[in-house]
C-alpha cells in the first residue's frame, strides 16, 4: 500500500515548462538584488508564493480531484489503404477547467511515435477526440496504451495518467471500397459524361418458365411437347442468363511487390478483387477467386450464397507476395482442370516489357480459348511523372527518354494482348477499381460473358 502510495505521488508527477520558468524567474530577480537593494527582500517573497502555488496545484491534481476517464472505440476491423475513423472519448471528472495532453500509443506499422494531442475540458465535460489512421498493409495491428497528462490552469505540475486499452484489430482489404462501389452493382457503365448503353452481341438465355401463348410471343419459342399435354398452344419463357462464373486471379510473383502511394500492386489487386467479386454477387453471378505465384496458392470455387463475400474477405487477408517468377504453365494447367465452363476470368498480374508478355503469352491464349480472358496489368505512374519533367541537361534527358521507352512499351503491350484476342486493361493502381468494374459492367451490358 505504501508503495502504491509512493508510486501515485512520485512516479506520476511531472513538472510543466512553466514551472522551470517559475524557478528561473526567481533566480534572476534573486542575482538582481543584488544590484538593486531595494529589491532585497523581494526575492524570497516571490519564493514563497511560487512555492505556496505549486503545492496547491498539486493538491488540486492529486488529493482534490479525481481522475479522468478514457477509452478507445473503433471498429472491429480496419480496412486497407482507406482512412479508418478512430475515437477517443475523454471525461473531465473533476470540479475546475483542465487541460490535458493525450498520447496514443498506435501500432508499429505506422512507425508513428509523436502522436500527441492538447484539448481542454471544463468541470465535469466529456468530450470526443476523433482521428484516422490509414494502414497500408494487411494483418494484425496493436494498439497500446492511452496516457494523459493532466494539469490545472495554474499549469505548474501535470500528473500522469495510464490506461489500459490494448486491442489487437486485424487490417482487411478494402472493405470500405467493396461499400463505395456497391451502388455500381445497380446501374451501367459509369463515365465521365453519365451512363450508356452497351450494343449486345450475345444472345445468352435462361429457362424461366413456360406459360400459354399470346399474340406477339415468338413462335420460335412454342414447346410442343407442353402444348401436345395441355392441347393448347404452350411457350417458353425466357430470361437473362445471370448465373454466369467470374474468376478473380492473382498473380502473387515478385513483380507485384512494386510499391505505389504506399500500397503494393499486389494490395491494389486485392482491394479491387474484392469490390469486383461484391458487384458481381449483386449481379447474381458466381465468383470465385485464385491466388498463383511460383506455386498455386488459394483456389475458391465460384458461388453466388451469401457467405461467399465473407468467404472471399478472409481468404485475401492472408495473401502475401512472392518475390519468385509466377509460374504460368502452371496457373493454365489448374484453370483447366478445376474449372469446367466457360468464365470471365480477370487476371491481375503485371509485365515491364514485352520479352516478358512474350514468355507467358503462349499460356494466356490457350486460357483465352476457353474463357473469356481479361488481362488487368498496371501503369507505372512514377515513370509518367519522369516523361513528362522538362530536361535541362544530358542526364535529365536521359532518364526522360528510358521513362518514355517503358511507358511505349506498356502500350505494346496492350496492343499485343488484343492483337490475340485477348481483353485488356491499362490502369493506373489508383483507378484500378473503377476501371476493373467499368470493363465487368461493359461485357455484362454485351453479354459477352
Amino acid at each position: 500500500m505504501f508503495k502504491k502510495l509512493i508510486h501515485s505521488i512520485y512516479w506520476n508527477l511531472y513538472f510543466t515548462t512553466r514551472f522551470y520558468m517559475a524557478i528561473g524567474l526567481c533566480s534572476f530577480v534573486y542575482v538582481l538584488s543584488f544590484f538593486i537593494t531595494s529589491l532585497h527582500s523581494f526575492p524570497g517573497i516571490l519564493l514563497w508564493v511560487f512555492v505556496l502555488l505549486s503545492i496547491i496545484d498539486y493538491l488540486f491534481l492529486f488529493v482534490l480531484g479525481k481522475g479522468p476517464a478514457a477509452s478507445r472505440e473503433m471498429a472491429d476491423r480496419l480496412s486497407n489503404g482507406d482512412e479508418n475513423r478512430i475515437e477517443i472519448i475523454v471525461s473531465n471528472k473533476m470540479g475546475f477547467t483542465v487541460d490535458i495532453e493525450i498520447i496514443e500509443e498506435l501500432p508499429v506499422q505506422f512507425q508513428k511515435r509523436d502522436w500527441i494531442m492538447y484539448h481542454r475540458l471544463k468541470a465535469r465535460e466529456q468530450k470526443t477526440i476523433v482521428y484516422t489512421v490509414r494502414p497500408t498493409e494487411r494483418g494484425e495491428y496493436q494498439f497500446g496504451r492511452i496516457i494523459i497528462y493532466l494539469r490545472s490552469l495554474l499549469g505548474l505540475v501535470m500528473r500522469r495518467y495510464n490506461y489500459a486499452a490494448d486491442q489487437m484489430v486485424p487490417v482487411y482489404p478494402s472493405y470500405m471500397q467493396m461499400r463505395k462501389y456497391e451502388l455500381l452493382s445497380q446501374t451501367t457503365i459509369q463515365t465521365e459524361h453519365g451512363n450508356k448503353r452497351m450494343r449486345k452481341i450475345g444472345h445468352s438465355m435462361e429457362f424461366e418458365q413456360i406459360k400459354e401463348y399470346v399474340g406477339g410471343d415468338d413462335i420460335r419459342t412454342i414447346n410442343w411437347k407442353a402444348t401436345a399435354r395441355k392441347g393448347s398452344l404452350m411457350v417458353n419463357n425466357f430470361t437473362d442468363e445471370r448465373s454466369q462464373q467470374v474468376y478473380c486471379v492473382i498473380d502473387k510473383g515478385r513483380l507485384m511487390k512494386m510499391p505505389f502511394q504506399g500500397l503494393t500492386l499486389l494490395d491494389y489487386a486485392i482491394n479491387s478483387t474484392l469490390v469486383l467479386a461484391n458487384v458481381c454477387l449483386q449481379k447474381q453471378d458466381r465468383s470465385g477467386l485464385i491466388s498463383f505465384a511460383n506455386k498455386m496458392g488459394s483456389v475458391l470455387a465460384a458461388d453466388r450464397k451469401p457467405i461467399q463475400r465473407e468467404n472471399i474477405l478472409q481468404l485475401l487477408y492472408n495473401q502475401q507476395t512472392a518475390f519468385l517468377e509466377s509460374d504460368f504453365e502452371m496457373l493454365y494447367n489448374q484453370i483447366r482442370n478445376r474449372i469446367k465452363h466457360r468464365s470471365l476470368i480477370v487476371l491481375f498480374t503485371n509485365f515491364e516489357s514485352v520479352s516478358g508478355l512474350h514468355r507467358q503469352l503462349n499460356y494466356l491464349r490457350a486460357i483465352s480459348k476457353h474463357h473469356l480472358l481479361m488481362v488487368v496489368c498496371f501503369e507505372n505512374t512514377e515513370l509518367h511523372q519522369l516523361s513528362k519533367l522538362p530536361a535541362h541537361n544530358m542526364e535529365d534527358l536521359y532518364i526522360r527518354t528510358i521513362a518514355e521507352k517503358f511507358e511505349f512499351e506498356k502500350r505494346l503491350i496492350v496492343k499485343e494482348l488484343k492483337k490475340h484476342g485477348i481483353l485488356s486493361i491499362l490502369t493506373s493502381p489508383e483507378s484500378l477499381t473503377i476501371n476493373t468494374i467499368n470493363k465487368y459492367l461493359e461485357l455484362k451490358a454485351r453479354q459477352a460473358i
